[in-house]
Formats: C-alpha cells, sequence, structure tokens
C-alpha cells in the first residue's frame, strides 16, 4: 500500500510562511491530532486564541492547513493538508538554505519543547505509558547510502502509525511524538 508522503518544502515562500516558532508548533499539532478550533490550538502551544487564528490564516495562505466543515454553524476548526513536511535536500541557493536553516532550527526547538513538556508531565501518565517512552541515541558507522537507507526503513516503520493515516488505532492509542536526527558526527 503506497501510504502518503510528508510534504517536502522547498519553496523559499513556504519556507518563510512555516518558518515562524507559533507555526511550527500550531501545524505539527494539527498534524499529530487532527483537525481543532483555535482556541483548542491555543490551549496547547500556550497562546491566544486570536494570535493562532492569524497564524493559522498565514499556514492556510501557503496551503498548510484549510479549514473544516463544523457542521453545526460554531467556530470551523483547522486541518492540516498533508501528513508532515520536509525540507528535502539542503539547497544550493543561499536564499533557500537560509530559509531551512531556520526550519530546521525550529523543529529542533519544537523537539525539545516537546521532551520537556513529556519531563514535566510524567507525574500524569500511568506506569504503562512511563515503561513504553524511551529517549535513545545512537551512533551508527554508515555510509551516505546506507544512512539514506536506514532512513527510508524506518520511514516505512513508522508511516502506517502516522497520526492523519491510521484509521485502526487501538482503544487506550494516543499520539506519541518520535523525532529522528541523523548528521555525521
Amino acid at each position: 500500500m503506497d501510504l502518503p508522503q510528508p510534504r517536502r518544502v522547498t519553496d523559499v515562500d513556504a519556507l518563510k510562511a512555516l518558518a515562524h516558532p507559533l507555526r511550527v508548533s500550531l501545524l505539527n499539532h494539527l498534524v499529530a491530532v487532527g483537525p481543532r478550533t483555535a482556541s483548542e490550538c491555543a490551549a496547547e502551544v500556550g497562546s491566544s486564541a486570536s494570535n493562532c487564528s492569524w497564524h493559522l490564516r498565514q499556514l492556510a495562505k501557503a496551503g498548510f492547513v484549510d479549514r473544516v466543515d463544523a457542521g453545526d454553524g460554531r467556530e470551523r476548526p483547522w486541518r492540516a493538508l498533508d501528513v508532515g513536511y520536509s525540507v528535502g535536500a539542503f539547497s544550493e541557493d543561499p536564499a533557500v538554505r537560509s530559509q531551512q536553516d531556520a526550519l530546521i532550527a525550529l523543529q529542533l526547538n519544537e523537539d525539545n519543547r516537546l521532551a520537556q513538556r513529556f519531563l514535566d508531565r510524567q507525574h500524569e501518565l500511568s506506569r504503562e505509558w512511563l515503561d513504553a517512552a524511551g529517549m535513545h541515541g545512537y551512533t551508527v558507522n554508515v555510509t551516505p547510502e546506507e544512512l539514506t537507507g536506514l532512513l527510508g526503513m524506518i520511514d516505512d516503520i513508522l508511516r502506517p502509525y502516522l497520526v492523519p493515516l491510521r484509521a485502526d488505532a487501538p482503544e487506550g492509542a494516543l499520539p506519541a511524538h518520535v523525532g529522528l536526527r541523523a548528521f555525521p558526527r
């Protein structure tokens, strides 16, 4: 089965639209949990509903999110249009590369924010979730081709479990953050 791929963001204007800390948090939240209103997003990302609404509109202009019909006339939720995003290969164009670097830095900050939130809230989790959670670091000895293949295999393993793709999640399943970084030491 061919599962949808993350959006590869290589256009400098799209990179600029995404390269804002709140927008990264908002988009990652919508990818992780599905459609949410600006008010629901605000509670998660630590901002006001009006500020989130403004930034969600900016993400919509760049084609990252859109509105979902609420059906009841109340506030309409926002949804991510893709299952995630990637900056792709590092560009040789300095303008694009600068925006890629900015977005990667923001994503690293977001990963750290999520890890810290986990540590701050671990007392709220069941023993089962605490035992399942882990933070591992590995140093592998590989060629560029092997690293590309390894990352592809990891992606193939994780993709069926992505929140926007998994329709058969069993009872008790929760969104879990899995971050992966791979680069030469």
